[in-house]
């Protein structure tokens, strides 16, 4: 029994695990050519860009457990960067309080998310497209030019490395076993992978299938806005970009794949997701160290999320076609 369960486990992570695989020979390869190889200045600084996609990464994964996704994630996090570059400065009073209107502001912002999902009945692709068009406006309001001012005493804080470990890595940590990790284990989160299982089913089951999916969308609506105050940290300033927004959208749909989620809902994780982004971050890192051309970036994410889509799909092709049987 346990070796049969032991291989059912197995089954359940090959997604998570080949990602976890990949990334360990990119980075060992990109260690290995960088200039100064391992030290801190290099992990922390890999650690700072990459964590940003994952925190978005991890936003997304929640809302397509539900069998649905958040093209707002990225203006969220647009939107949370400009507002952290006009409140995250000043006494440590202000910088607070800054903090947390940036993250209720995601909250809010998840929160109208999931209303408009679930109460009006609108496709979540929809709704979140025109949410995430609103909230790319309001960070324009804010920010029509890139600056403002971020402390740079959290920035430091946030940024370098404690004790030899990257904080931003800590934070990240931090945010699996402290927000994920009771999230998934609590009702709502395990009504969030019903709902993608079989929505009739789990709504027929008692599960509280529209409550399950408003509260995936304020997760992700937070989890996008601790991105977008990370990323005022990393550059000490704000910036109202729609190609940077757009991007992180894509790269974080392409992250959850790659970490084995899958987008037809039900099955998946953030760990799974985390590990998808360090891939798609560690291809830039490896151009620069070989002195490829950027533009070759978008060839091998395509080429990797390819790769990905076709382990996931290579279970239902093994599958006959029910058709069949009466041909």
């Amino acid at each position: 029994m346990k070796a049969r369960d032991a291989r059912l486990r197995l089954a359940q992570n090959t997604g998570p695990l080949l990602a976890l695989g990949v990334f360990v020979a990119m980075f060992g390869l990109f260690l290995y050519e960088h200039p100064r190889q391992i030290s801190v200045n290099v992990l922390t600084t890999a650690s700072n860009k990459a964590v940003v996609l994952a925190l978005v990464a991890m936003a997304q994964t929640v809302p397509v457990l539900t069998r649905g996704l958040d093209l707002s994630v990225g203006s969220v996090m647009t939107m949370a960067t400009c507002i952290s570059s006009v409140l995250v400065n000043g006494s440590p009073g202000h910088i607070a309080f800054g903090v947390v209107v940036v993250l209720l502001a995601g909250l809010a912002a998840g929160a109208v998310n999931g209303a408009i999902v679930v109460i009006g009945r609108i496709q979540p692709i929809i709704a979140t497209l025109a949410t995430g068009a609103v909230y790319f406006g309001i960070a324009l309001l804010l920010r029509p030019s890139p600056g403002g001012d971020v402390s740079e005493g959290l920035s430091n804080a946030l940024t370098y490395a404690t004790f030899g470990i990257p904080t931003t890595f800590l934070l990240l940590v931090g945010v699996l076993v402290f927000l994920w990790l009771p999230f998934r284990r609590s009702i709502v989160g395990r009504g969030c992978y019903a709902a993608g299982s079989a929505e009739g089913a789990a709504y027929m089951s008692g599960v509280a299938v529209g409550r399950s999916k408003i509260v995936a969308y304020m997760f992700a609506g937070l989890l996008s806005a601790l991105a977008g105050l990370l990323l005022s940290l990393v550059a000490l300033s704000g910036e109202a970009s729609a190609p940077q927004g757009g991007a992180y959208t894509l790269n974080s749909i392409a992250a959850v794949v790659v970490g084995g989620s899958s987008l037809f809902g039900g099955s998946g994780g953030m760990v799974g997701s985390v590990i998808g982004a360090f891939v798609l971050r560690t291809i830039g890192d490896l151009l620069f160290v070989f002195d490829a051309p950027p533009l070759w970036q978008p060839l091998f994410e395509g080429v990797i999320l390819l790769g990905a889509v076709s382990l996931g799909a290579s279970r239902v092709l093994r599958i006959k076609n029910r058709l069949e049987l009466f041909t």
